[in-house]
């Protein structure tokens, strides 16, 4: 051997021998992966499950544990399980009546206690259970007799606001605001789940023609403030607010998060705001100061339903993430991306949402951006269905390891 051949050699062993681990020292583990891999189960209509009303017991716990089993096969650690999803309970409350999207008929007892089950049993899996909470949508018509003769509107029937062909509790009541927390705080008390998730419902989402009719709670409580909307903001703020601290005293270490829709303000609106022109603002329209949330850090974290494709013109997915990214900066609030899955292979949706490769790319763009702590997928059905693999995709391309979710 020459000497240049021999000396390669040396050089090679040696860095050989110093890359490996002594003979008698543990074996290096590799550093688990931290991220959120989440998944939305929606209850209202019967949207993810149960798959129908009045299906039995043992059928309803058996869809439930598949779809535990589905975000498993996909490695994802967390489920955003819709516990109330029109003033009504997923388990046994003595505040609100049992979901009719149980039975079909609301306030009537399925047999069974769906939230415990999905706690106990998304555990055994090794998922987290973030309970899904609508505050104030009471239902999906207008008509108050047809809610179960105990129903907490049918006593206050005041407390109720007909809009847009449903019925909304009015946040602007300081005795609903406590009665919402309550209902909601009974299900964390009761049952150790991981998270308290609201999504993005606050006040209603606008409908062109119809008014908001708050203007009685407006006259009583809103003396101290220069407009209805300040007032309105001000009465969500404070179901944040106590909600967060409520949370904490009742159960220490359960987080809070919120999900809203995206675009907070575009930039037109406001200097703050995103490079967007939504029609809909959660500040002027949902009266949902969103960013004041995560830079305060109110809540644990924040997940953007930033529902679009990379170059939608409107609202670009690559514009909204650097934006929410730059919101979370520093704040200590944990950001997390909504993905919207139900739209891929929609032909209603657009040549974007036809590319398998979608999805997987929004991922890809988020790794550039460190706030980014993780994603969640609208939702298990579409999970289930996957019409044209991008979720597989996204499976295939990022989460090839397990992870579990950041705390």
């Amino acid at each position: 051997m020459g000497r240049v051949s021999r000396r390669a050699f040396t050089l090679a062993a040696l860095a050989t021998l110093a890359a490996a681990p002594d003979a008698g020292a543990a074996p290096r583990r590799r550093r688990a992966v931290t991220e959120m891999r989440g998944v939305w189960v929606a209850t209202v209509a019967n949207r993810d499950w149960p798959s129908r009303p009045g299906l039995t017991a043992a059928e309803q716990r058996a869809e439930l544990t598949g779809l535990l089993d589905l975000a498993v096969r996909n490695r994802l650690n967390a489920v955003m399980f819709q516990v109330r999803p029109t003033a009504d309970a997923l388990w046994p409350s003595p505040y609100e009546p049992w979901s009719e999207f149980l039975t079909g008929t609301q306030g009537r007892d399925p047999g069974w206690n769906p939230l415990e089950t999905a706690v106990h049993e998304a555990h055994a899996r090794g998922l987290e259970l973030h309970a899904w909470f609508n505050p104030y949508r009471v239902a999906t018509h207008t008509d108050l007799t047809r809610l179960a003769a105990s129903h907490p509107a049918r006593r206050h029937p005041d407390w109720v606001v007909p809009y847009g062909g449903k019925l909304y509790y009015n946040p602007g009541l300081p005795e609903v605001r406590a009665f919402v927390q309550d209902a909601m705080l009974d299900a964390v008390r009761k049952y150790p789940v991981d998270a308290v998730h609201f999504d993005d419902y606050f006040y209603p989402y606008p409908v062109a023609g119809q008014t908001f009719d708050d203007d009685e709670a407006y006259d009583l409580y809103g003396g101290g403030f220069s407009s209805k909307a300040d007032w309105r903001r001000d009465n969500i703020d404070k179901l944040v607010l106590e909600m967060a601290a409520r949370v904490r005293r009742t159960r220490p270490g359960t987080q809070f998060g919120i999900s809203p829709f995206a675009v907070w303000r575009n930039a037109a609106t406001d200097p703050l705001g995103s490079d967007t022109r939504a029609g809909v603002q959660t500040y002027d329209d949902l009266h949902a100061d969103t960013r004041r949330w995560v830079r305060e850090h109110w809540i644990d974290y924040i997940c953007p339903q930033v529902y679009w494709n990379i170059g939608f013109a409107a609202a670009d997915y690559a514009s909204l993430v650097p934006w929410w990214a730059e919101v979370a900066r520093g704040t200590g609030t944990r950001l997390y991306v909504g993905e919207a899955l139900y739209r891929a292979g929609d032909p209603a949706q657009g040549a974007a949402w036809q590319d398998p490769a979608e999805l997987s790319g929004h991922l890809t763009l988020a790794e550039s951006y460190p706030q980014v702590r993780g994603h969640v997928y609208f939702a298990a059905q579409d999970v289930a269905a996957d019409r044209i693999g991008a979720m597989a995709r996204v499976v295939a391309d990022h989460y090839s390891r397990p992870a579990r979710p950041p705390r």
